[in-house]
């Protein structure tokens, strides 16, 4: 079955049709974690929105390379010009090697992102492993006239560059306003121009992490290494680039300029943007004492937290809401989302007991072949998961219907509602059961403890011992099962 992605493309600021650069061929780079701190709530959702197009392109057809990075290097407080380094500071005040902290926050975040069942990326570079190439990039930034060297250090030529382009061209800024958001204290005395960024900085002879070239012992800026990194593993030009909508400005746009300084066009063909998750209305933030880690959320230890929230629960809470936007944290929405998953995994659980029928009746015929087309138009309109979920729970209601013997369905009905659930709750949402919760393996240990209680209760009847028969119904009964005798045998159901 041919689909149509339709996708909202920051740059042009419209949903565009999706067409590969070089079909099936697939190259996506997205921004990955800065790894000098646990893996925190706003880790998840770029995590989780890429993880969801790297599933949908690869079930499409296509072969999807997707690069996803490792910073751990040249990210400083604002945007690379001042200050310290972030895992470098943390090395010293833990007196280890720099490269100790950044493994030990990649090994965190890579753990999260497994309980969370986001898929690995194709290629996962690090920044500090791919210096050559940003020196490169560099050095062919200045050749083509747009950056200059000042005391060891390189900047970008931000005046320069929009004498010819348009910096400003995807967050829709002009060059005023990109002066009037700069800092006057960045550089102070070696930069040309307010709104320049570095490119290179020479490093202060306290700094730990630094390399040599033809400038100084130095590091890259922040901005440099998604380009040069992009570049290499994917090529001057590829189909998607995406991180959270922070990223816009100025990291993204800096790395448009860089890319067409350096090479004369642009590299990326489609921008994707997630929008940020906020704490009861506010940004998350560990001044406002409402920064939340993961391993928190997962354990609940945090002031803020009425109780645990499960991996699955927060991928669900994701997903909840459209990519693009907003998703504000509550206990009160985290634990709707737990109810939501509970009730979408028993649903599909719930299928292996539906009594089946020589056919239909219209209404379940109607959602059991409607069902694949409808999910695939809410994937194919830029990724709508809500949309996608209210489907399933659609289903899920049906499955209820059929188990209150309310309607009836087919064997063939049967399979293709089944197929289509379990695609696209569990190898296109990438949701999963857990252990603690309602899955499919209670499911199968209440299945054969209550199917052998139906057993016993079976002979009672065959013997005419009706006091024990009844008996054992009452007992399902009072325990939350609730049994029926049909023309076609017994059925059972947990009552939720």
């Amino acid at each position: 079955m041919e689909q149509t992605l339709i996708i909202y493309n920051t740059l042009t600021r419209r949903k565009e049709a999706f067409k590969p650069l070089n079909a099936p061929l697939v190259g996506m780079y997205v921004c990955g974690p800065t790894v000098y701190g646990d893996p925190h709530l706003g880790h998840t959702r770029p995590a989780i929105t890429f993880d969801i197009v790297f599933r949908y392109l690869k079930h499409l057809g296509y072969k999807v390379r997707y690069v996803r990075n490792i910073t751990d290097v040249g990210h400083l407080e604002h945007d690379a010009d001042e200050g310290d380094d972030k895992i470098a500071k943390k090395a010293r005040l833990e007196q280890l090697e720099p490269m100790e902290v950044a493994q030990y926050y990649t090994n965190r975040y890579h753990k999260a992102m497994e309980d969370l069942n986001v898929l690995p990326p194709s290629i996962e570079p690090h920044a500090t492993g791919h210096i050559i190439e940003q020196q490169q990039l560099v050095r062919e930034i200045m050749d083509n006239g747009f950056a200059y060297e000042s005391n060891g250090s390189v900047y970008f030529d931000v005046e320069k560059y929009n004498e010819q382009h348009h910096y400003g061209i995807l967050s829709g800024r002009n060059l005023q306003d990109v002066r009037d958001a700069s800092r006057e204290l960045d550089g102070v005395g070696e930069k040309r121009h307010q709104a320049d960024f570095a490119l290179w900085k020479k490093a202060q002879p306290e700094h730990i992490m630094r390399w040599p070239s033809e400038w100084s012992d130095g590091f890259p800026g922040w901005h440099c290494e998604c380009t040069a990194m992009g570049r290499k593993y994917l090529g001057n030009h590829f189909d998607i680039h995406g991180g959270g909508m922070d990223l816009i400005f100025p990291h993204h746009e800096c790395e448009i300029a860089q890319a067409v300084a350096s090479q004369g066009d642009q590299m990326v063909h489609y921008w994707m943007h997630n929008n940020m998750i906020t704490i009861n209305g506010q940004k998350m933030g560990k001044s406002l004492g409402n920064f939340i880690t993961l391993e928190q959320f997962f354990t609940g230890n945090h002031p803020m937290l009425e109780q645990p929230y499960s991996p699955m629960t927060i991928r669900f809470f994701i997903l909840s809401a459209h990519y693009r936007g907003t998703v504000d944290f509550s206990n009160e929405a985290l634990k709707a989302s737990e109810k939501g998953l509970e009730r979408l995994l028993n649903g599909i659980a719930d299928l292996q007991r539906v009594p089946v029928s020589k056919t239909s009746d219209e209404a379940t015929h109607k959602v059991a072949t409607a069902l694949r087309q409808k999910c695939y138009d809410a994937m194919n309109d830029d990724f709508q998961t809500p949309v996608v979920i209210s489907h399933l729970f659609e289903a899920c209601r049906q499955v209820n219907i059929l188990l209150d013997h309310k309607g009836t369905i087919s064997q063939t009905d049967l399979d293709e509602l089944a197929a289509v659930m379990r695609l696209f709750a569990f190898d296109l949402l990438g949701l999963r059961a857990e252990q603690g919760k309602s899955n499919n393996a209670r499911e199968e240990a209440y299945g054969k403890v209550v199917d052998m209680v139906l057993d016993l209760r079976a002979k009672a009847k065959a013997a005419k011992d009706w006091a024990t028969s009844d008996q054992i119904r009452d007992a399902l009964s009072a325990a939350g099962f609730e049994v029926k005798d049909t023309k076609d045998g017994v059925t059972w159901k947990l009552n939720r």
